[in-house]
């Protein structure tokens, strides 16, 4: 049955030759320009990494299948090896243990747990035996928590695995892709004498922390320790694990501040990362929170980015090398939680081997590995302490004023990061700090979902979902697929497919059948049109959140466009009269800002470096590369969408302070009153429309669990809460087959949206906190008025 499965995947899909000598038929390449070469670091940020782990010659050096072993692959050769190579390859792996042998004396030792005990043995009052139970109780506290984090590795277990996992990733993809130049810079990063390297990844499958270790060690590097979740394991599956090398946050942690298991649990995690940084072993930490259809930042990997930048403030070690990576799958493996089990649920050993053996006998398609250019920490944090701005407000305070018509926004005020009033961190840092943390954590999520490579299947499922909800021919969807190809690598993004377009894209439908269905016509063509049921919306939906990231800024300004649609319709005979309504670059500027500051940042991927105005600048600026706005004469006859009382564009602080961009200190008053219409030219709207519906999704959700809050009880905790949400926007999605929106990853963002525009009010509870709706919404008026400022981003198709 697999075979079969396989041969027909191959048939449809020309794969990557590896042969040197091969010659590589490509997608059509835009401009006669080859695929970019991705994960370059920040210019602006670390300009000296920047300059470093790179050479031109890198860009050329070509693919690899990571996963495809062979007889070279050993030290031998014959007919017997070629039936053992996979076996003799892994035994020929080396997985360094540099953890030292005295780990839980070196602990003990260390200055932030000789801080506790000395308190606690203090207590004796000179008392020798009470002491000495004292200091024996606090050691064997420390070996409990020692052992809650991590154990020691086991080299027979790790080949096993390792055996295992290279036949189930055989079964499981076509090939597993990585470019030999990505490679070369790590291994350049590895050499850097008494620098360790951390590795900050995407998350989008529970098979993330085996495949990139196994990938690491199979290149010649050494076994890094792998940051885990710790609730949705049992306890067996956490000790197998971190056998395997898995590290994970003892629960303490997460207890208040002044509790003694708490303050001991966080000394001891702190002095366990400053260990395993001094003997250079390599981490790597998931910045981005498991299975998530938008990118949303991790909270686990915010605790430890803390911790490694604490251990640099403190000296530790002098500096951290950082890389980010991007994984990308046609089909991610993500099988435990696709909606029947709920993610708090412990996922047990028996149901993990049993749902990887189901996918490996349906088969994966293909998948790709990025590593970005390594880069310093310690010369991010020298640049960006000068420039991080002391000011801010939170989202309650600039938005709810514009919302409610007191007053417009402050468009040149930061947004403040909300935290959670019970929220305790693994490591204490002051404000300062923790905003750098955050700011940090953003600008290496931003690169490594950056440096991700595009599917096959996430292209075709945007196509079919966003722009031919109603069918397609086949031969359209070709030319469609070329089309957004092209778009995707003029954003300087790469894809992860090759050959000939026809079998890229059947590729994509044999692994999307069950979400589609296919009409043969009588004509020759073959009629492709997805499925309204909520599995395959919601598995189509999934797929295509793989290309927000690329078009995120186009997006934004084009639902900024729509709003000022919106605001003209009232006064128009016809909808029709919209293409010739003329817009003010001040005001497009505006209407991007508020959606900008209403979303949050790791879903718009604004890096900390770029300020607002930039950010609203270049979303306008690629609509109009786009061809989806043009300029246009000012005439007095025509209908101009300008707000012109607010006067905002007079005494905006950030065109005085933005010292980065030369176009910004040239702005004037002429300059904001450009204007601008929507192109007449043909597949204008239908790109427009894209473009809109890309962000749909999550507005619609935001939408309707404003509609939710009007309906719940006062108070609630939030399990109890989030559970009764997703229940309804399932219950609403069934009424309009929009079952995109019955999403709990957008569930999750829409509330945190919600708290930080002070809707929800969240409270102290004995296990978890407790949501209460806010005073000021209440009101249903209030609630009406936040419902239609959120509605006015909607793509409306009555226009």
């Amino acid at each position: 049955m697999r075979t079969d499965s396989k041969l027909q995947q191959q048939k449809y899909m020309k794969t990557w030759p590896m042969d040197l000598g091969s010659k590589l038929e490509v997608v059509k390449p835009y401009l006669g320009k080859y695929r970019p070469f991705v994960g370059r670091c920040c210019q602006r940020c670390t300009p000296e990494s920047w300059k470093s782990f790179f050479h031109k010659h890198l860009a050329s050096l070509g693919f690899c299948n990571v996963i495809k072993i062979t007889e070279e692959n050993t030290r031998y050769r014959g007919w017997l090896v070629r039936r053992l190579c996979c076996f003799l390859t892994v035994c020929d792996w080396q997985f360094f243990d540099d953890t030292p042998n005295n780990l839980q004396e070196r602990i003990f030792h260390s200055k932030r747990v000789q801080d506790i005990v000395s308190q606690k043995v203090s207590q004796g009052k000179g008392d020798a035996p009470v002491a000495s139970v004292s200091v024996a109780q606090w050691v064997k506290d420390i070996h409990r928590i020692l052992c809650q984090i991590q154990s020691s590795l086991s080299p027979f277990l790790l080949r096993v695995c390792s055996w295992a996992l290279l036949k189930l990733l055989n079964q499981m993809f076509l090939n597993v892709i990585l470019h030999k130049g990505q490679l070369e810079m790590v291994h350049r990063a590895a050499k850097t004498a008494d620098v360790p390297v951390v590795f900050l990844s995407c998350h989008k499958s529970e098979l993330d922390g085996l495949l990139l270790p196994l990938l690491l060690v199979s290149q010649g590097l050494s076994m890094p320790r792998v940051s885990w979740e710790y609730k949705p394991y049992t306890s067996k599956h956490r000790a197998l694990l971190t056998r395997l090398g898995g590290m994970f946050l003892p629960p303490a942690v997460e207890q208040v501040s002044d509790s003694q298991m708490g303050v001991l649990s966080r000394a001891v995690l702190a002095s366990y990362l400053d260990e395993l940084l001094l003997s250079k072993r390599r981490l790597l930490i998931f910045l981005e929170e498991p299975f998530s259809g938008v990118p949303q930042l991790s909270a686990s990997g915010r605790e430890w980015l803390a911790l490694v930048f604490s251990a640099l403030q403190m000296g530790t070690v002098p500096d951290v090398l950082m890389v980010p990576v991007g994984l990308s799958y046609d089909v991610a493996p993500t099988w435990i939680h696709r909606g029947q089990v709920s993610p708090i649920q412990p996922c047990s050993l028996w149901r993990l081997f049993w749902t990887i053996c189901q996918a490996a006998c349906q088969g994966l398609g293909c998948a790709r590995v990025d590593f970005a250019q390594p880069f310093s920490l310690q010369e991010y944090i020298a640049n960006s302490s000068f420039r991080q701005s002391s000011s801010g407000k939170h989202l309650e305070e600039l938005l709810l004023p514009e919302i409610f018509g007191k007053c417009p926004m402050i468009l040149d005020c930061e947004k403040l990061e909300y935290r959670s009033p019970n929220s305790y961190g693994a490591v204490a840092l002051n404000m300062k700090q923790q905003t750098l943390v955050d700011n940090f954590s953003l600008h290496s999520l931003s690169i490594a979902v950056s440096c991700s490579a595009i599917m096959a299947v996430g292209i075709t499922s945007a196509l079919l979902l966003h722009k031919h909800w109603e069918g397609v021919f086949l031969s359209q969807l070709m030319q469609d697929f070329v089309w957004l190809t092209e778009e995707i690598l003029l954003r300087n993004y790469d894809v992860g497919f090759s050959g000939q377009v026809r079998h890229v894209v059947l590729h994509a439908l044999f692994l999307l059948q069950p979400c589609i269905s296919f009409h043969r016509l009588s004509l020759g063509d073959v009629l492709v049109a997805p499925r309204r049921t909520e599995a395959a919306v919601t598995e189509l939906s999934r797929h295509s959140a793989t290309l927000l990231p690329v078009f995120i800024q186009e997006a934004v300004g084009a639902c900024a466009v729509n709003a000022l649609l919106v605001e003209l319709l009232p006064y128009l005979g016809s909808p029709e009269q919209l293409r010739d309504a003329v817009f003010v670059q001040d005001e497009l500027y505006y209407k991007t800002a508020l959606l900008v500051q209403l979303l949050p940042r790791d879903v718009v991927l604004r890096q900390p470096c770029q300020s607002m105005y930039d950010y609203c600048r270049v979303a306008v600026d690629k609509l109009i590369q786009d061809g989806l706005l043009v300029a246009e004469e000012m005439a007095s006859s025509r209908l101009v969408c300008d707000t012109s009382q607010r006067n905002f564009a007079k005494n905006l602080l950030w065109k005085a302070t933005n010292d980065f961009e030369d176009s910004d200190s040239d702005y004037d008053e002429q300059a904001g009153k450009q204007c601008f219409k929507l192109s007449h030219q043909e597949n204008c709207m239908d790109a427009f429309m894209f473009l809109c519906c890309l962000l749909g999704p999550l507005l619609k959700t935001l939408r309707r669990a404003l509609v939710f809050l009007g309906e719940s009880e006062c108070l609630q905790p939030e399990s109890q809460y989030m559970e009764k949400l997703h229940q309804f926007l399932v219950r609403t999605a069934k009424e309009d087959c929009s079952f995109e929106c019955a999403n709990k990853t957008l569930a999750v963002v829409s509330i945190s949206i919600c708290k930080e525009l002070g809707v929800l009010r969240e409270l102290p509870g004995k296990t978890e906190p407790i949501f209460q709706l806010s005073g000021t919404f209440t009101d249903k008026e209030n609630r009406k008025k936040l419902g239609k400022f959120i509605e006015q981003f909607i793509w409306q198709s009555a226009y």
